[in-house]
């Protein structure tokens, strides 16, 4: 997701991980990584901002329609049969993994729950979510340490956002391609908000495609939440670590602009604070490992000039170069047309300085630290996904409409072809 700036509309998306991929070491870590002291007496821990909307209108007719709202009851009632530690962490990624592959499997028409359109995302959002805030406030059977419910959390999160079931085919003569995703967010401005880019993870997921040139290649997916400090933990790294060296091709992708789709040539290592869906906000520069060799600037190396000058849909492609930069010897920020200039410092990338360019800037660095400066891969940001006319109104509006399903689906169709561009 990205905030973007001179824009008609500042949105964006894309998101990481809550929880680091080992335990913490104490309760005082536990916080750090669920955002609430857990109850000293019990050791349940309060829910989240994201977990407080689940009990709007919105999101339980989403639940409701989408033939998700029976998740978290199930769930609860296998955790309040766990008698050990290891039955309840079995259960959470047997519970996590199959909200993923029952949400994939409802958008790709295999198995369609409730009467939204199968191309919704929101359900597996705010199933999650359900099930999150009965994991935070379940009472064992047996003695559980805060860092062993956060270890739980981390494991519910990875296993339903599709994170550690990336599988990339073996053998040649595929091509192996890697897309991600983000949450919805912006939800108390509207909870009834789609993201488009985890739409098209869904869609996309485990698909066989024909590149431009007549190839074919394998899409692997995973979504990521819009939160801060999940991004500071390293979700990003620790899920496309060991992949990036397997793909022939990856993209990051999340909403952007009305109206159109966005190459973004350059991606810059700043946050602008924009609040995230905890409510939180964050003004710095990325937290990355090894600072002392952190670039300010990265960029694409997806065949842009192609994409935009390939027909994929409805929706205008650009090549998007320009940064915001506070040039070499300057005092402040200025726009950058062209791109960033020699010796600047980033205040946003093409994509912003919301976790949109962070998830770019992160992937691409990433990509440049193992040595993979030639893999092709960036960042697409799609166009805003928007209600129809006359469905406006986040109080009285209706949570889905034909003019939004055309829209999403267009999208989702739109990014599929621009992967086979990229791809050929």
């Amino acid at each position: 997701m990205s905030r973007i700036r001179h824009a008609s509309l500042g949105l964006a998306l894309i998101t990481a991980t809550l929880v680091a991929a080992a335990p913490p070491a104490s309760a005082d870590d536990a916080v750090t990584v669920t955002g609430r002291a857990p109850d000293p007496a019990t050791g349940a821990v309060p829910g989240t901002a994201e977990e407080a909307r689940l009990d709007r209108a919105a999101p339980q007719e989403i639940l409701r329609r989408g033939g998700f709202a029976s998740v978290a009851p199930e769930f609860a009632r296998e955790l309040a049969g766990a008698e050990s530690y290891g039955e309840a962490e079995r259960a959470v990624v047997r519970h996590g993994a199959g909200l993923w592959r029952d949400a994939v499997d409802r958008a790709q028409g295999r198995r369609v729950r409730g009467d939204l359109s199968r191309d919704d995302d929101r359900p597996l959002y705010w199933a999650r979510l359900s099930m999150t805030r009965e994991l935070r406030s379940w009472q064992p059977r047996f003695g559980l340490f805060p860092e062993g419910r956060a270890r739980l959390l981390d494991r519910l999160e990875r296993s339903s956002r599709g994170q550690d079931a990336i599988r990339f085919p073996l053998g040649k003569g595929v091509k192996r391609i890697l897309m991600t995703g983000f949450d919805p967010f912006t939800l108390d401005r509207d909870a009834r908000i789609s993201n488009p880019s985890g739409a098209t993870a869904l869609a996309l997921d485990g698909t066989w495609i024909r590149t431009a040139d007549g190839g074919l290649a394998r899409i692997e997916t995973a979504v990521f939440p819009v939160r801060w400090q999940d991004f500071a933990d390293g979700t990003v790294e620790r899920t496309l670590q060991e992949q990036l060296p397997k793909a022939d091709l990856f993209t990051t992708v999340s909403q952007g602009r009305i109206g159109r789709f966005d190459i973004e040539r350059f991606n810059g290592a700043w946050r602008g604070g924009f609040p995230d869906n905890e409510n939180l906000s964050r003004t710095e520069t990325v937290p990355v490992a090894d600072p002392a060799t952190q670039p300010q600037w990265t960029a694409t190396t997806l065949p842009y000039a192609s994409i935009v000058a390939a027909d994929t849909g409805r929706f205008p492609v650009r090549d998007n170069t320009a940064v915001t930069e506070i040039p070499a010897g300057g005092t402040g920020p200025v726009v950058s047309p062209e791109g960033p200039t020699a010796g600047s410092t980033a205040r946003a990338g093409g994509g912003g300085d919301y976790l949109s360019n962070e998830i770019a800037y992160r992937a691409t660095l990433l990509r440049d630290r193992l040595g993979l400066r030639e893999l092709p891969g960036g960042h697409v940001h799609t166009p805003v996904l928007q209600f129809g006319a006359g469905n406006t109104d986040p109080a009285t509006g209706a949570v889905t409409d034909p003019e939004f399903v055309r829209n999403r689906l267009d999208i989702i169709g739109q990014v599929r072809a621009i992967i086979a561009v990229a791809a050929s």
